[in-house]
């Protein structure tokens, strides 16, 4: 097998990549040619063949265990990225600060990283949800760790006298549709900076809110004009869609279906790693379609006479940047999945990661900032 690789030798920070999926917050670091990944951490089965498919290296290694922790702590490295699941604290109390507050979460074991090893920066990216999870008291407490038990100044976030600390939620949250892709995706960004590399009275500005590049216009840039009959509803599917969406019209809940490629501009909802309602969300009609009323294997009934398909895993796979973006070598795409990657993996594993050019802007800031204050 051809391991394809990316990236230059010449890279002068080093990035440890935690929760690491298939390293689309490593691809998007790497892209600025700042970067250089030197240790990875993954637990998923599919998500670490495809990211050794893709990068050459077995990421298997458990954020949580104290033989990784060792690791890191025997590594020499600048920048920690974490795109880490989203957990509710239950708060003990105060007297050992984040290990009583958030222990027995993924997010205390990155506190616990950062604290043994003080890397210049990092990133951590999550959820949307993450910002009121909790009625907002597990992104308070994420943000108090962050300041004050681990010393890192966060974008975003103005200290005031005696550590009260004045949190713009808003800060945080950027979306892919703004960044060259046709998807409506939210999604939090944290970005810390070790107090003591931070020259006294620099002020950092926002992060990235957009980009001016384009990498798909619209859905129908995304779309692929033949794809094959499994991906196309059954008619007794659409038929109980179209009868749920009905029975709940007006009610604010149920959806049945969305088809997304209507208009002069179309956008597609966010992708889901469950698959479900993350597909039915983002149905399409295919104009060119010639499959109505065939019965293929695995479908309860022929298939419907409207053109109405799922988004297949590579228009899944451009929607986040992977796939005629993140991997492209001039007009050679080098991303792909390997052979024992089932087709319902491959929509978790996309649904589960990021959208590679936001990361890639982020990924821009942090190198910009750390220029002028000197810490390179």
């Amino acid at each position: 097998m051809q391991i394809l690789k990316f990236g230059s030798d010449n890279m002068s920070l080093k990035t440890i990549d935690l929760f690491a999926g298939i390293g689309g917050i490593r691809r998007g670091f790497e892209m600025t040619g700042k970067f250089q990944n030197v240790m990875s951490a993954e637990i998923d089965k599919y998500a670490c063949v495809t990211y050794e498919h893709l990068y050459g290296e077995n990421p298997h290694n458990d954020v949580s265990s104290d033989e990784f922790k060792k690791k890191v702590e025997n590594t020499n490295y600048d920048v920690l990225l974490a795109g880490f699941p989203c957990q509710a604290f239950s708060i003990a109390g105060k007297k050992l600060g984040f290990r009583d507050s958030t222990r027995g979460t993924l997010f205390f074991d990155i506190a616990d990283i950062i604290e043994k090893t003080k890397p210049k920066t990092f990133l951590l990216e999550n959820v949307e949800g993450l910002i009121n999870h909790n009625k907002g008291k597990t992104f308070n407490i994420i943000i108090e760790t962050l300041v004050n038990d681990l010393g890192y100044k966060i974008v975003g976030v103005e200290e005031g006298i005696g550590g009260y600390l004045k949190i713009n939620k808003e800060e945080f949250i950027r979306n892919t549709k703004n960044f060259g892709l046709p998807q409506k995706r939210s999604r939090v960004y944290i970005m810390g900076f070790r107090k003591d590399v931070i020259p006294e009275g620099y002020v950092f500005p926002s992060l990235p809110q957009r980009s001016t590049d384009v990498i798909y216009k619209n859905l129908y840039d995304v779309l692929q004009s033949s794809v094959d009959g499994r991906y196309y509803l059954s008619s007794a599917y659409l038929n109980t869609l179209k009868k749920h969406k009905s029975k709940h019209e007006g009610k604010g809940n149920g959806f049945g279906y969305i088809v997304v490629n209507e208009g002069e501009n179309p956008i597609s909802n966010t992708i889901l790693a469950t698959g479900g309602s993350g597909k039915e969300r983002n149905l399409v009609k295919q104009k060119n379609y010639n499959m109505g009323g065939k019965v293929i294997k695995n479908k309860k009934s022929e298939l419907n006479n409207e053109g109405i398909r799922h988004m297949t895993p590579i228009e899944w796979g451009k929607l986040q940047g992977f796939i005629g973006y993140g991997f492209k070598d001039g007009k050679k795409d080098g991303f792909s999945f390997p052979k024992e990657v089932s087709i319902t993996q491959q929509y978790k594993l996309f649904g589960n990661s990021v959208s590679i050019p936001v990361i890639e802007n982020m990924a821009k800031y942090m190198y910009d900032r750390l220029e002028e204050i000197n810490a390179i």
